[in-house]
């Protein structure tokens, strides 16, 4: 399913953001909770989420570097097309991720208890990361964090 249109591109505070109608949002079969590909006059193409804006619509966040490659300003007419994007996680995950994972069952039963919204984090943090000896440490620190906080949740039932 997608959802083409056109609006002016908007600016709140310092960031930009293209205006998401309730009706559209509970088309998708995830309503809200929907991780999308917007792509913005056929030139830049994103995953994202989306926000709410406070009115029962929502938003999608553009980084500056996108309104660039668009070549567009606040208040000038844009085209977009929305469709579910099909990851579910809504971005790759990382070799080093994916080795750890195969060959470490216990944090791989962690890693698939996490919320995709953590297990997002997780995947932004080792990205950031050049070295692959710290990635694996940064895995295996949040992995850690993670079990124990869902030990504590357990007994404190």
């Amino acid at each position: 399913m997608f959802f083409e249109g056109t609006q002016h591109l908007q600016k709140r505070g310092s960031y930009y953001h293209l205006e998401v109608s309730a009706a559209i949002v509970n088309q998708f079969e995830k309503k809200r909770a929907t991780r999308l590909i917007c792509t913005i006059d056929d030139k830049v193409k994103i995953q994202c989420g989306l926000n709410h804006l406070g009115n029962g619509d929502f938003y999608i966040m553009l980084a500056k570097r996108y309104i660039k490659e668009i070549g567009k300003e606040a208040g000038e007419l844009l085209s977009y097309r929305l469709e579910e994007d099909p990851n579910p996680l809504g971005v790759d995950i990382p070799e080093v991720l994916e080795v750890f994972l195969a060959q470490d069952p216990e944090g791989k039963a962690i890693f698939d208890k996490l919320t995709d919204g953590r297990k997002r984090t997780l995947i932004f943090s080792v990205l950031r990361i050049k070295n692959v000896d710290k990635q694996v440490e940064t895995i295996l620190k949040f992995l850690q964090t993670e079990h124990d906080k869902m030990r504590t949740k357990k007994s404190s039932w």
